[in-house]
């Protein structure tokens, strides 16, 4: 179908002459070549394909209008998991990327320490633009391993010729109206003038103008040109030139909507922020609800661009707009139903909006799956068998998190007063002042004092003390969880997972308050707070298990797969296999071919799936972080960091041992990666030979790590396996 835009000219906004979508298409962009002519990723925030009560249906059970669109046309995989640590952020660009955070930078997320050169401790968000980098230490924030800008993830689209335009997605677009639009746009620029960016001024229009709305364009595309206010696409790549972005809503909405800002949603309301009077433009992160993220989408892919991210605000909390309240839902609250009814019903327009304008099954690649998985905070609703959609439940105010302070908890039990600083969560990373080493006996006697601490857990009903942490990760394991980034300055000193039920922050006080039964309000150690009920980071099954669908070209209809097992890092080329699009750097996932027709293969891949397949899934037990060996290793750790072994022998013998499993465990993995990636995406002749030596490696590595001994009296020597 045949659709018209109107762009803007430099001089403020004259309208220019029509231009059709045929006109803007871009003709080396791979998708004009194909079967798949458009793709649609939407990665939601905490929403879940599996039941948090047994007898509520779950999040995508009460959207039937995308969960039978996916289980009738594609695939449905219940098999997914998550990078640790699983939080939004990480979630997010580990999707985007193909790639575990030691290779894109964010391990520890939405926030992470640093140690400053001095050895003081530094946090810094991880929403910020691309190519933002840490002011104190010069570092990029997108960091790969080797301490360079990471990838960004939509040049291999841009460079293929392929408009990208991404919506609210994760360090792709702004995230702030202050170092954001100052890296980008200058500091004097007009939009830095608006933002007041040098200043601590908040100007909500600013962030309704140029904060979560992009498209990254391929060359000399017009979407992107200079009379649309395109501005360079700069990244530290220097054989990235030449290309340009649209930063904002400000300048996104007029290419895309007829050259007017004012947008509407799927269900006829205007894009706009809460502020009083309105500005029209993103409305926050929060209020990225489908039909909000499904109108930006459309639009997009209707003025001729051809390959959409977004993201879709969870469905938990009591979102502005769609409820009234503060704090969270339990499973199978009115409020909660009633969002998830307005949330199928954006899908269901979504889904005609697109048939309307030609885009379907039989032309586009939709993909939908979410960042991570939740553990629910909170006690069992009433009435006993309440199903959410027929019977309400009430949980009697027994909803929330049990927010605790460790350092007080530590002090109090224990008397170490030990100061260190942690990123709030409930996997609370812990910085020691001065990085000392993982062996330094101040840090293993604070492991071991912590590993003490208990604390009243009430959503039990009665409340029952529990163990405050269940799992530790040391350097060691970090790293081979994939959490050692190619900026050694932000490495924690150990990681902590608490109980579920927890979420953890640490006094800086240099002596802890000792806590004490007439402690009230703030002045508790440990409080339940209803403001927050779905806690994630750990290493839970319910966080760290979440879903995937696809429909599209080359997609067969398969419904629901509960046994196909994946991670995150795996998204990202089995949508490059299903464009025909090559990937510019070799990912730590691989293609799910599992899920791709046969027709629709590489090759040597479709002569070769066998071979492939059992390459592809032994790889994934030995990499991935809630793969086999990553989840053998952590009660190992855990053992391990805890231990008081006579000159702490076991310990010092656990870290050699995970030390040279690690090394070995690499050099497999790589070698294996890149041979996936050569048959996927380079046309190289699958080597059966190599194939079955690499997989009998990783099978006898695997075996190896997973019946190690964790009795182990620190007398193994690596060189003896």
């Amino acid at each position: 179908m045949m659709r018209t835009i109107i762009t803007r000219t430099l001089a403020g906004g004259a309208l220019t002459a029509l231009l059709s979508t045929t006109a803007l298409a871009q003709a080396t962009c791979p998708l004009n070549h194909g079967p798949v002519k458009h793709i649609v990723v939407l990665q939601f925030d905490n929403t879940h394909l599996s039941r948090d009560n047994a007898n509520v249906p779950s999040d995508l059970e009460q959207m039937p209008a995308l969960m039978n669109f996916l289980k009738s046309n594609g695939v449905l995989a219940s098999n997914d998991h998550t990078q640790l640590i699983s939080h939004t952020a990480g979630g997010i660009i580990t999707t985007l990327t193909g790639n575990y955070p030691d290779r894109h930078g964010q391990a520890v997320s939405n926030a992470f320490g640093f140690f400053n050169p001095s050895g003081s401790v530094g946090f810094s968000s991880s929403f910020v633009y691309w190519t933002n980098k840490i002011s104190s230490t010069n570092q990029y924030i997108m960091v790969d391993e080797h301490g360079n800008n990471a990838p960004a993830p939509w040049t291999a689209f841009t460079r293929a010729g392929c408009d990208v335009g991404m919506v609210s997605v994760a360090n792709t677009v702004f995230e702030n109206t202050k170092s954001d639009v100052l890296n980008v746009f200058g500091a004097n620029s007009p939009e830095c003038a608006e933002a007041k960016c040098t200043a601590s001024t908040f100007v909500p229009k600013a962030q309704a103008d140029f904060v979560g709305i992009a498209v990254h364009c391929a060359k000399d595309s017009p979407i992107c040109a200079p009379a649309n206010n395109g501005k360079p696409d700069v990244l530290p790549d220097p054989s990235y030139t030449g290309f340009n972005a649209l930063y904002g809503h400000a300048n996104v909405a007029p290419v895309i909507n007829g050259g007017s800002k004012i947008m509407k949603d799927l269900l006829g309301g205007t894009i706009q922020d809460a502020q009083t009077p309105p500005n029209p433009g993103f409305p926050g992160f929060d209020g990225i609800y489908p039909e909000v993220s499904g109108a930006y989408t459309s639009k997009m892919l209707q003025a001729g661009i051809p390959v959409i991210f977004g993201y879709i605000s969870d469905a938990h909390d009591r979102h502005v707009g769609l409820s009234t309240g503060t704090g969270a839902y339990g499973p199978g609250e009115a409020g909660y139903v009633a969002q998830l009814k307005d949330y199928d019903k954006a899908f269901a327009a979504f889904f005609q909006d697109l048939a309307a304008h030609g885009i379907d099954k039989s032309n586009t690649l939709f993909v939908f799956t979410a960042d991570e998985g939740d553990h629910f905070a909170g006690g069992k609703p009433t009435p006993a068998g309440c199903d959410g959609v027929n019977v309400a439940c009430n949980y009697n105010g027994n909803i929330g998190e049990m927010s605790g302070d460790m350092r007080r908890l530590l002090f109090t039990q224990t008397g170490d007063s030990t100061l260190f600083s942690v990123h709030n969560d409930m996997a609370p990373n812990i910085y020691v002042p001065n990085n000392p080493a993982a062996t330094d006996p101040l840090v293993r006697q604070l492991e071991r004092n912590l590993g003490k601490v208990t604390a009243v857990d009430l959503t039990f009903n009665p409340p029952q003390t529990v163990p405050l942490f269940v799992a530790w990760a040391d350097r060691a394991a970090m790293k081979l969880l994939h959490m050692v980034t190619g900026d050694p300055s932000r490495t924690p000193t150990v990681t902590p997972f608490a109980y579920p039920d927890f979420f953890l922050s640490a006094t800086s006080a240099a002596t802890p308050a000792p806590c004490l039964p007439t402690d009230t309000g703030n002045n508790r150690c440990t409080f339940q707070n209803p403001g927050f009920a779905w806690n994630h980071g750990g290493v839970d099954p319910a966080i760290a298990r979440t879903w995937r669908g696809m429909v599209g070209p080359g997609v067969p209809a398969i419904g629901i797969d509960p046994r196909t097992w994946m991670d995150h890092t795996d998204l990202r080329p089995t949508v490059l296999m299903l464009a025909g699009i090559n990937g510019d750097y070799v990912h730590d996932g691989r293609a799910i071919v599992e899920h791709i027709a046969h027709s629709a293969l590489p090759r040597q891949v479709a002569h070769h799936k066998e071979e492939f397949v059992e390459l592809a899934r032994v790889y994934k037990q030995l990499t991935a972080p809630f793969g086999k060996v990553g989840m053998a290793v952590v009660p190992l750790a855990t053992s391990a960091v805890l231990s008081d072994a006579p000159g702490d022998n076991r310990y010092l013998g656990y870290v050699a041992r995970l030390q040279d499993y690690t090394a070995r465990r690499d050099a497999v993995a790589v070698a294996i990666r890149t041979m996936l990636d050569d048959v996927s995406f380079k046309g190289a002749a699958f080597n059966t030979s190599q194939s079955g030596k690499l997989v009998r490696q990783a099978k006898r590595l695997i075996e190896e790590i997973t019946d190690w001994d964790d009795r182990d009296d620190g007398t193994h020597s690596p060189d003896n396996d």
